[in-house]
This record gives structure tokens, sequence and C-alpha cells, in this order.
């Protein structure tokens, strides 16, 4: 059995997976277009999870390239985030309605 310690790669990388699935199953499941984003925002954080684990745990010593990476995927996520709520804002005012089955046409 794996050492699921904090020293262990394996534990990073088993709560990255969790986020990840448990993203999938949001943004798969959803019908409304905030829980769809929260999804994807999981999604995000899972794999920059796995950058920062897989940076710290390189058998060649630490690495800083996993933590860049980590930090790069939080800015996209943040900057992602910030758009779409600005479209959903966009879309709300309009329909007065974010169910994204209901929202499919925009029309003006």
């Amino acid at each position: 059995m794996a050492d699921l310690g904090p020293s262990s790669l394996s534990a990073y990388l088993a709560v990255a997976s969790v986020l990840f699935a448990s993203g999938v199953l949001a943004a798969a499941t959803r019908r409304n277009a905030i829980g769809v984003l929260l999804g994807l925002e999981l999604m995000l954080n899972a794999a920059a999870l796995q950058f920062a684990a897989y940076g710290r745990f390189r058998a060649a010593g630490l690495d800083p390239q996993g933590q860049t990476a980590a930090v790069f995927i939080v800015v996209v996520a943040a900057a992602e985030a910030a758009m779409a709520l600005a479209l959903l804002f966009a879309v709300y005012r309009s329909s007065k309605d974010i169910d994204l089955e209901k929202t499919r046409e925009l029309r003006s």
C-alpha cells in the first residue's frame, strides 16, 4: 500500500483526482451555469495541484516550473471566472434566467 502522508506524491495525486472527478461530474450534471463554472474551476484547481505536486516531488530536486505552471493556471482560472460571470450577468439581464437549457438561443 502506498504511503499517503504529506511527504508522498500519491496523496497529492489522489486529492487532485478526486477534485478533477468532482469537477467533471459537476460540469456534466448541472443545468445552472454557475454550477458548470464551479465544475470548471474544480478541474483547473486539480490541474494546478498536480503541477505543483510534480514540481515538489521531482526526482532531481525542487523544480520551480511546477509552481510557475500552477500560478499560471490560477491566473487563467481567475480571468475565466471574471469573463464567464460577466457573460452570465449579461444573459441574466436579457432573459432573467441562467438555466443553460433555457438560454441556448440569445435573442434581443
